[in-house]
């Protein structure tokens, strides 16, 4: 049996669907467990924060459900597209990344010149 790429992300959405399930029914039980206790353990998980690095299968899961956590939950089609780009071993950055992150990784920001001893622009007693 073969399995494609769409399937299994269509397995990876539903996974991450009924998880969401599960993590709903627990904040109505306990209000603010899921902000106080999940996100920031399903950040970890993911690796949303670690922006110098390309990411791997193994937290892909778990960006699925945070992207379960959001009022549209994730598309498929880029859960799709991300997904063959990490069963290829193409390095990649995230498309969730913020601009000036995904503009960093293409150019590097030039270095600004350490301004001169004695240069103070912050000092108001020159005319």
């Amino acid at each position: 049996m073969n399995v494609t790429t769409q399937q299994l992300a269509e397995l990876l959405v539903g996974i991450a669907r009924s998880q969401q399930a599960i993590i709903d029914a627990v904040d109505a039980q306990k209000a603010g467990s899921k902000a106080t206790y999940l996100s920031p353990a399903l950040e970890r998980a993911a690796k949303v924060r670690t922006t110098n690095r390309a990411p791997s299968l193994l937290e892909f899961p778990a960006r699925v459900l945070s992207q379960c956590q959001s009022r549209n939950g994730p598309n498929l089609e880029q859960v799709v597209r991300d997904l063959e780009a990490l069963l290829s071993g193409q390095v990649a950055v995230p498309a969730a990344a913020p601009v000036a992150a995904r503009a960093a990784a293409v150019v590097p920001a030039p270095v600004a010149a350490a301004p001169a001893a004695g240069d103070n622009d912050l000092d108001m007693t020159k005319a």
